[in-house]
């Protein structure tokens, strides 16, 4: 008798009810189809905008029209405004972006890795969560002014709770065994925060920027409300005083794109920096 144990021979009707094996490999959706899809809410809504201004179901008090709306926005880029409130609100955006995201990495890095740490930074971290930044804008103008100073700490503030919760919980998230690993090849401190536990938590990283870059738009608008000369916050208000519809929606039109732009850029990044992720997307 063998030493191996044969295995039993199917039956031929059960061997013809073998389906084939499933392509186990990544089946990409053809471009034009993806682009088709993305597209087609965006155009659906458009459309629905359009024929509703044409056949008078719109009235312009109330939503003014597509061809109102382009025209505000060749007066803007005819008299170099567009530009001009563009380059401002960048410039604000980003500095309160880079200050508050890296503050809030910092901190989810310290409360993350040590218990001292979190003992230390964690309540006030909730605490900052709890309250609404916008509640913060009478004290911050008593403090700074009106002047570029209380609009990036604004923005910072706005940006630095997403960051720091975010980053937290990848931290708190990375496998111990592989942080253990880490310190045993002589990794520790900015070495084994940078090599290790950063990489570790990207993807946690990555949602944080994105959902920060987001509310960073809203506390742009309330920044640029008060005491600015320039921006698209700034436009908000002058087509509330001037009641211009069409200038309010050109607003809306351009926060649209912005949100879209920073939700492109990053996935851009996550594309470069995580290419495994692409496997889970079901399709």
């Amino acid at each position: 008798m063998s030493a191996v144990a044969q295995s039993p021979a199917l039956p031929a009707e059960a061997a013809g009810t073998l389906e084939t094996p499933r392509h186990l490999g990544v089946r990409r959706r053809p471009a034009a189809l993806s682009l088709t899809l993305r597209l087609s809410v965006p155009v659906l809504l458009l459309l629905g905008w359009w024929y509703g201004s044409a056949s008078g179901a719109l009235s312009p008090d109330v939503l003014a029209g597509p061809g109102a709306v382009l025209g505000a926005l060749g007066e803007l880029i005819a008299t170099g405004q567009l530009g001009e409130y563009l380059a401002a609100s960048a410039v604000r955006a980003g500095l309160g972006v880079a200050v508050g995201a890296g503050l809030g990495l910092l901190l989810g890095v310290l409360s993350g890795l040590s218990a001292l740490g979190e003992e230390l930074i964690d309540p006030t971290m909730q605490m900052k969560r709890a309250v609404p930044f916008l509640a913060l804008v009478p004290l911050f103008i008593s403090w700074f002014g009106v002047q570029e100073t209380f609009k990036v700490v604004l923005i910072a503030v706005a940006a630095a709770g997403p960051m720091y919760a975010y980053v937290y919980l990848g931290v708190r998230g990375v496998d111990r065994k592989v942080v253990e690993a880490a310190r045993g090849f002589g990794l520790s401190g900015a070495r084994l925060a940078f090599g290790v536990i950063i990489p570790s938590a990207l993807p946690n990283i990555l949602m944080a920027l994105r959902i920060c870059l987001s509310i960073s738009l809203t506390g742009l608008i309330a920044a640029e409300q008060i005491g600015a000369t320039e921006g698209i916050g700034y436009l908000v208000t002058l087509a509330q005083q001037y009641y211009r519809s069409d200038y309010m929606v050109l607003c809306i039109a351009i926060y649209a794109v912005l949100g879209l732009a920073i939700d492109l850029a990053i996935r851009g990044v996550e594309r470069l920096a995580m290419p495994w992720r692409a496997h889970l997307a079901a399709r």
